[in-house]
């Protein structure tokens, strides 16, 4: 099977790779620049990648496998990078054989590899010699075989004995004097703090962490799993159920990918539309993650400042959706349907509600100097190293960095609205508040330009290969009957390629690898789930700092396990 789709063209990037005669350089159909390699030359091409002034590519954003059972070289390993300064997106594909599905690891070029290899190799079975800790990481340690191969058959269930509980070889050594007199505990999964979802082993000198790892994969369900056995309209419903707290944002992230695709744009109402309500989802996940903080460090009132809001938007989209968490409201090449015929007066009323709540929380807290002595300066991170994690979103920007696509990459028409991109200096968990604080006000002014400026029209585009038609069409014409008939009976036919999109989640960039083989399944979907890669930061935060400290990190960094673990 072939994937690469037929519009690429050469590109004028490769003159600057080392030996780029022996390489595929092309610019692909989606825009990114894409490179294909052998194994043998993977690593040179991807430190050219990240130190060629030409590329800069400072921030590794994904990798991922894929299997193709029919073909020659099975598997392929896709590495997806980006420059911030330079704007370049670009795509790396190393083919490898079935019999040795093996690449040298990208960890000593981005520390961002590490649990995106980790992942490739627990669900595709790809090794990545050299990686410094190469183990399962969505699937236990029992679990036999790999996931997302095409061959495996999703029906088989492994046991996890309490015998076969992970516990790393650091936490058994005892020979070290400096670790006499330590204590090894588990903070999670049941701790109230990690949501049933997170284990973090830590090794405590006193009160003090001198080592810790983290373990996922509690909520894993193989969502990617799952979207294969379904049509491509029929995994919007699943999208919902990774960030749950701002569930519009992954379905619209989702819609646009497969357009993209497909070649198809959605109207333009219905783009504002998609604006409102994602920004509304957005100021929802900032107040869940910003309240949960609080309370986790215990200022409980402004747990129930923030959720009052968040009640309220709800309210404005069950009335769009009839679904309150997971909506389900985003559909290729549009919306469901058009918005109940009070829209505008719910959007308005609730821009007139919302400022208050986030004025006095403001008030009770960003000068409160208990809030500043749990936050100032603990769990600080350089603008370098978050780079090197792979770091987007608040998170990002709250250590100076003002990377956001809605400006470096618009979508949805958002380089049509003035807003500012807030970020902060220092890094830490007081950043990472302030910065979220302000987003919040900076998305009501996104939405109240949305809204003054809300077009007259249809909500789902007429191209009836990805959209049904109207049902008093449906019941009057043969034609409409029979596209009905195709679109229910053989699903949205995406032509055969491949192409990520990404949009700026409540908490970072989520990115969709879509691969189609032409038929009315997804082939592959990769997520790139913000919140992955900056969790993997977590353990090294934590050296050095106190038990409570851990608590309040955790919170700021805005962890939703439903996209971590997907």
């Amino acid at each position: 099977m072939t994937v690469s789709k037929l519009e690429s063209s050469p590109n004028p990037l490769a003159k600057f790779l080392p030996n780029h005669e022996e390489l595929s350089v092309v610019t692909a159909a989606d825009g990114f620049t894409e490179i294909t390699t052998d194994r043998s030359r993977v690593i040179e091409v991807l430190r050219a990648l990240r130190d060629r002034p030409e590329f800069d590519c400072n921030l590794l954003l994904d990798v991922c496998g894929v299997d193709y059972p029919e073909n020659e070289q099975r598997f392929e390993v896709v590495y997806h990078l980006t420059s911030l300064d330079k704007g370049h997106r670009i795509r790396v594909r190393v083919p490898l054989d079935e019999e040795d599905p093996r690449v040298p690891t990208a960890y000593g070029i981005w520390k961002a590899a590490d649990w995106f290899e980790r992942e490739a190799w627990d669900l595709m079975g790809i090794r990545f010699d050299g990686h410094p800790n190469l183990r399962r990481i969505l699937t236990h340690e029992a679990f036999q075989g790999h996931a997302l191969r095409k061959d495996y058959d999703p029906e088989k269930r492994w046991v996890l004995t309490e015998a076969e509980t992970f516990v790393p070889d650091w936490a058994t050594e005892t020979g070290d004097d400096d670790e006499f007199e330590t204590q090894i505990i588990n903070l999670g999964p049941s701790h109230p703090a990690t949501h049933g979802t997170l284990r973090i082993i830590a090794r405590l000198d006193g009160e003090v962490i001198t080592r810790a790892e983290c373990e996922i994969g509690y909520l894993h369900r193989c969502f990617e799993k799952m979207s294969e056995t379904h049509g491509w309209s029929e995994v919007i419903p699943y999208t919902d159920r990774l960030n749950y707290c701002s569930s519009m944002i992954n379905g619209v992230g989702y819609a646009l990918g497969v357009e993209q695709m497909l070649g198809i744009e959605a109207p333009p109402r219905a783009q504002v539309v998609r604006v409102i309500l994602s920004e509304f989802s957005r100021i929802m996940d900032h107040a869940v993650c910003l309240g949960a903080t609080l309370v986790d460090i215990g200022a409980l009132t402004n747990f129930w400042y923030f959720f009052q809001p968040r009640e309220e938007i709800y309210t404005l989209l069950e009335s769009c959706a009839g679904g309150r968490l997971t909506v389900s409201y985003a559909r290729i090449g549009g919306l469901a349907h058009e918005v109940p015929t009070d829209f505008e007066e719910q959007v308005r009323y609730l821009l007139g509600y919302i400022p208050k709540f986030i004025d006095d929380v403001d008030k009770l807290v960003t000068t409160n100097r208990i809030f500043r002595g749990r936050t100032e300066g603990v769990g600080a991170l350089s603008a370098e190293e978050a780079l090197a994690w792979g770091w987007t979103g608040p998170c990002l920007r709250a250590c100076g960095v003002p990377y956001d696509l809605r400006r470096a990459r618009p979508y949805l028409g958002y380089e049509n609205y003035e807003f500012d991109v807030p970020i902060a200096s220092t890094g830490d968990s007081f950043a990472r508040y302030l910065v979220r604080m302000e987003e919040m006000r900076q998305s009501l002014r996104i939405i109240r330009q949305a809204i003054d400026n809300l077009p007259d029209g249809p909500v789902i585009t007429d191209n009836h290969h990805a959209a049904l038609p109207p049902k008093p069409k449906v019941y009057s014409e043969m034609e409409s009957l029979i596209w009905h008939f195709k679109l229910i009976y053989d699903g949205i036919k995406v032509p055969a390629g491949a192409a990520y999109s990404a949009t700026e989640g409540a908490n970072g960039e989520l990115g969709y690898y879509l691969v189609s083989d032409g038929e009315g399944k997804p082939y592959r979907i990769k997520v790139r789930p913000p919140c992955f890669a900056i969790f993997q930061t977590y353990s090294h935060l934590l050296e050095g700092c106190l038990v409570p400290d851990a608590i309040a990190i955790l919170s700021s960094l805005n962890i939703i396990a439903g996209e971590l673990d997907r």
